[in-house]
């Protein structure tokens, strides 16, 4: 059975580098003008989020099989 702990810091760490990926993604698309690259940072931020999304859930589910 793999270490809950393990899991969860790899988690942790999936979910820092998205955040700043985010924060990244949200700046550069301050910078860039025109429709398609709107669309496309905004498919990106979109696919970064639901990731997060995800990743944050698994964590939560680990985080409480652990307690």
């Amino acid at each position: 059975m793999p270490d809950p702990l393990l899991n969860i810091a790899d988690i942790d760490e999936r979910i820092a580098i998205l955040k700043e990926n985010l924060r990244e993604l949200v700046e550069q698309s301050a910078s860039y003008s025109g429709a398609a690259d709107d669309d496309l940072m905004s498919r990106r931020i979109a696919e970064q989020e639901a990731e997060l999304e995800l990743l944050t859930k698994r964590r939560d589910e680990l985080s409480q099989t652990r307690s």
